[in-house]
């Protein structure tokens, strides 16, 4: 009777020890925002960008925690996904809402599953065809970022429909994110969005009180004086889209005047 008492312990110790060690291998360590902005798994190239892009400061303005459910609007080529996936892996939920057509972004994510392999789900993304960014009330923080000029680009409609999305998806409390090119203040929006991909600060907090937001913060985090405000961001770095012989006065001026903008949903 004692040797199968000690038996059947033992066998039970080793299920118990092999669930829990089951779960540890499905559960990613837990890593800090600065942790996953120098990532092994991010380029280099990638990585000199957190010194004009300062995604760290960005990240903990908006008040981002581990455990909250975040949907990322647009990610491009995943320039934050690279930092919000194994920030938010262990404890809490990333939806990307990506554009179907996002062959590039999609391919980074399966090219590495052990970083992006918990994300919660990729939803399609397209203003204005599709919008919707899930169940009312349902996510803690909605991001985006440099994306807002291209809706406006479309239509003040389209800007107008994602913000409605993004207020209708958060929870009272929850955090509108954005991060976009700075404009002259008071200029003509849609003219500034097409020729300059850019729109000004009082234009974007107007639309924000209008859906229905409050305006939590404003940081100057991502400013740079040095940006007059009259250019094609695309001519600055690190893009330098515009002729060579300005390469120069576009790198001694630096990466775009940025706005950095926290709105929360009563």
């Amino acid at each position: 009777m004692f040797h199968r008492t000690c038996k059947l312990l033992a066998l039970f110790s080793i299920a118990w020890l092999g669930v829990t060690v089951a779960h540890a291998a499905t559960t990613p360590p837990a890593v800090t925002l600065q942790d996953a902005a120098n990532g092994a798994w991010r380029s280099e190239a990638n990585k000199a960008r957190n010194t004009y892009r300062h995604p760290v400061e960005t990240l903990q303005f908006f008040g981002l925690q581990p455990d909250m459910t975040v949907i990322e609007l647009s990610p491009g080529g995943g320039w934050y996904t690279e930092i919000l996936a194994p920030y938010l892996a262990p404890h809490g939920h990333l939806v990307e809402a990506a554009s179907p057509k996002g062959e590039k972004f999609n391919a980074k994510l399966k090219a590495d599953p052990a970083i992006y392999g918990r994300i919660s789900k990729i939803i399609p993304f397209a203003p204005p065809e599709q919008v919707n960014l899930g169940p009312a009330n349902s996510a803690d923080m909605v991001l985006t970022f440099r994306n807002t000029h291209d809706w406006l680009i479309d239509s003040p409609e389209t800007l107008e429909a994602v913000f409605k999305a993004a207020f209708d998806v958060l929870k009272p409390g929850g955090v509108l994110g954005i991060e976009e090119h700075r404009a002259k203040p008071f200029g003509d929006p849609h003219v500034t969005a097409g020729a300059l991909h850019r729109i000004s600060e009082d234009y974007m907090i107007s639309l924000g009180l209008k859906t229905g937001f409050r305006l939590a913060g404003v940081s100057q985090i991502n400013a740079n004086p040095n940006d007059p405000e009259d250019i094609n961001v695309h001519r600055l770095p690190p893009d330098l889209s515009g002729p060579e012989d300005e390469h120069a006065k576009m790198k001694a001026i630096g990466e775009s005047d940025r706005m950095t903008l926290k709105f929360v949903k009563p």
